[in-house]
């Protein structure tokens, strides 16, 4: 763990955001660590890989649907695979150890894990790493409001017990985690209803908020994201009153 201590990494999960870290080393930005979540090393090199479920899951059956696949290419034919963490070890598998879940658990004094990016986050603060990127880590989708993974709110939850630490936090900002993909002048919610909303920003590592309006995209977006809660949608979030025929 004193290796990992004060390094920066980034956790790249299977969400569609995933492709903005492919950006990031393309144009040149490195990580101490890239720590993959299930088959993504199968895709890209990762140091570590965070693999909760059992390997027998992706070797044993298909309930993994479409990724059961590429999970067992990257399990048995991929080399130079690196640590992967599991709830169990597999002897066709040598790479994999269980994950040291007591040590963080007494480390982080939490125990709140509902799917694997928390694992991975928890393991994270544990060694006291500065920073983590995150990519892949999205949960729900703005082009579907009728899906979305369990877990965001568990991911989330680690997010702030890192930045309460003093782990720095940077997420792909066409993830929903954290709300990075809402308009800048829609993140503040109620301000947002405003005709003149007011915007956050970041300048110099500090948070500013200022009425001014957000400039135009430099080219038509192609996607005009529909937030439950946050906008206000005839007959889903509330039925039009029939208007009076004065005829």
């Amino acid at each position: 763990m004193k290796a990992l201590k004060n390094k920066e990494i980034a956790i790249v999960a299977l969400g569609g955001s995933f492709s903005e870290f492919v950006l990031t080393r393309i144009n040149s930005v490195k990580y101490d660590e890239v720590w993959g979540i299930n088959c993504i090393g199968a895709i890209f090199h990762v140091d570590r890989t965070f693999m909760m479920d059992p390997a027998s899951r992706f070797l044993d059956d298909t309930k993994a649907g479409k990724q059961t696949d590429i999970a067992r290419e990257f399990l048995l034919e991929v080399k130079d695979k690196g640590i992967i963490y599991s709830c169990c070890t597999d002897e066709r598998v040598p790479e994999i150890i269980e994950y040291p879940l007591e040590d963080v658990i007494n480390s982080v004094k939490v125990a709140y894990f509902n799917n694997t990016v928390a694992y991975a986050i928890a393991f994270a603060i544990h060694a006291k790493v500065k920073k983590i990127n995150l990519f892949g880590v999205d949960f729900s989708y703005k082009q579907n409001l009728h899906f979305a993974e369990a877990g965001r709110a568990c991911v989330e939850f680690w997010c702030a017990v890192a930045i309460q630490k003093g782990i720095l936090i940077e997420v792909a900002s066409t993830s929903a985690l954290l709300d990075c993909n809402v308009p800048d002048n829609e993140k503040l919610y109620g301000y947002h209803r405003l005709d003149n909303p007011l915007i956050q920003s970041v300048v110099d590592g500090k948070i500013h908020i200022s009425k001014n309006k957000p400039m135009s995209p430099p080219e038509p977006t192609d996607i005009d994201p529909v937030l439950i809660g946050r906008h206000d949608i005839p007959n889903v979030t509330y039925i039009e009153e029939a208007k009076n025929d004065k005829r």
